[in-house]
């Protein structure tokens, strides 16, 4: 597969456009084995003000979360990593990211 597939098939788990519409999810990128993308930046939007989640397809055929907030100071951009999980099945990546974010991902 390639990583263009592999981000498409993940978008799908997670709920496709039903879950764009419920999470505000935006600027989707294909990287290496996995997918990226950006949550609003509003206050109090996401639990501890996540804002990008990366999600990767692992060797074992799982997958790796990560999310992320992105902090912006004096002009310089760093990353922290606010939760990481790993070993996680398909079926498990929308509950995953409700933990993490506080979001559901559907009604």
């Amino acid at each position: 597969m390639t990583n263009k597939e592999i981000a498409s098939t993940i978008l799908e788990q997670l709920g496709g456009g039903r879950f764009i519409a419920m999470t505000g999810a935006k600027q989707f990128v294909a990287i290496d084995s996995g997918l990226q993308f950006k949550l609003p930046q509003k206050p109090h939007y996401t639990r501890d003000g996540i804002n990008t989640i990366i999600i990767k397809l692992a060797a074992s055929d799982t997958y790796e979360f990560s999310a992320l907030k992105a902090i912006t100071r004096k002009g310089v951009s760093s990353m922290k990593s606010l939760f990481q999980c790993s070993g996680l099945y398909f079926d498990q990546l929308q509950s995953t990211f409700t933990e993490a974010t506080g979001l559901d991902t559907h009604l």
